[in-house]
């Protein structure tokens, strides 16, 4: 029987904690024998208020030592007041033998990488939380666009969601896979689901202390089908090519070609749920001349071709 411990703070998100549950003991009633035990685990050994309930728990860190699978469930964007409030948790980490499977949810991805155990190692967390992560810990090779990471016995997964294609990976793991997408069935989620990039925004948000840049991106959003004149755009701006450059990326962190195809990229998402429009035809529609350009570009923002995006929304 495979040993699971659920890590548990106030920290912990609910819907991580359950999900996580949910899956293992799921993975026991339909492979009709009990292949995981699954504990929780508290720093103390006492229940923890988590907001929504409080949570009784099995044991304290001793408990966990012994388990086969160390899962830390997700602990919510506030990743400062988490480090802070589990600092003990790190050097009990940091101490764990290397035949013990290691694995994060999100962002307590964080408290993996502040222990060490990620340094030199493949990891990743929530996409919003990638530039935060990567500034933190600049040794952990962070792959922010992976659903999941998997660097010897050390896990981790995706924002949200990502937690339970992580949690079906290590059923598979220790049950075959017939047993992961079974359990994957039975929660109708789809695995194999690519990358988190397809989740992420495509347009930032733009500051609001700019007067000439918010009216400048509603031009842009109404003729984004048009050639990018820089020159033309300074003028709309009433300055000079030079100053809208810093200014535009000021207040949306990217060149205006840059959000141009962004802004093309989402209205094409917006016209492709449109079954009778050919991706020739989007494609004209948003502004690319040919359907290779368009494509070469909405696989880099949005980790997919076009046909797969629209046999997704098929799906």
């Amino acid at each position: 029987m495979i040993r699971v411990a659920l890590f548990v703070c106030p920290q912990t998100v609910c819907s991580s904690l359950a999900t996580a549950d949910d899956a293992f003991r799921l993975a026991n009633q339909l492979a009709g024998e009990p292949l995981f035990q699954v504990q929780r685990f508290s720093r103390d050994g006492r229940p923890v208020d988590i907001g929504m309930a409080e949570v009784r728990v099995d044991g304290d860190l001793a408990l966990a030592e012994s388990a086969d699978l160390v899962l830390l469930t997700a602990t919510g964007p506030a990743v400062e007041k988490t480090l802070a409030a589990n600092h003990e948790l790190l050097p009990w980490l940091a101490a764990r033998p290397d035949t013990q499977q290691l694995a994060s949810l999100c962002s307590s991805a964080f408290l993996l990488a502040a222990s060490g155990r990620l340094d030199g190692r493949r990891a990743t967390t929530h996409w919003a939380l990638a530039p935060a992560f990567r500034k933190r810990y600049p040794q952990v090779r962070l792959e922010s666009d992976a659903l999941l990471t998997e660097d010897g016995n050390l896990f981790c997964s995706g924002g949200a969601q990502a937690g339970l294609d992580l949690c079906l990976h290590l059923i598979g793991w220790h049950g075959g896979d017939w047993l992961a997408q079974r359990v994957a069935g039975a929660m109708v989620f789809d695995r194999e689901r690519g990358r988190q990039s397809r989740f992420a925004p495509l347009l930032p948000t733009a500051g609001s202390d700019d007067p000439q840049i918010g009216p400048l991106l509603l031009w842009l959003q109404r003729n984004l089908s048009e050639p990018l004149d820089l020159d033309a755009l300074a003028q709309r701006a009433h300055c000079s090519s030079r100053t809208l450059l810093r200014r535009f990326r000021a207040a949306t962190g990217l060149t205006p070609n840059a959000y141009l195809q962004r802004l093309r990229i989402s209205a094409a998402q917006t016209a492709m749920r449109n079954p009778a429009r050919s991706l020739e035809q989007v494609a004209s529609q948003v502004g690319y001349a040919d359907r290779a350009t368009f494509a070469k570009l909405f696989k880099q923002l949005c980790g997919e071709t076009p046909g797969a995006f629209r046999r997704r929304l098929r799906g």
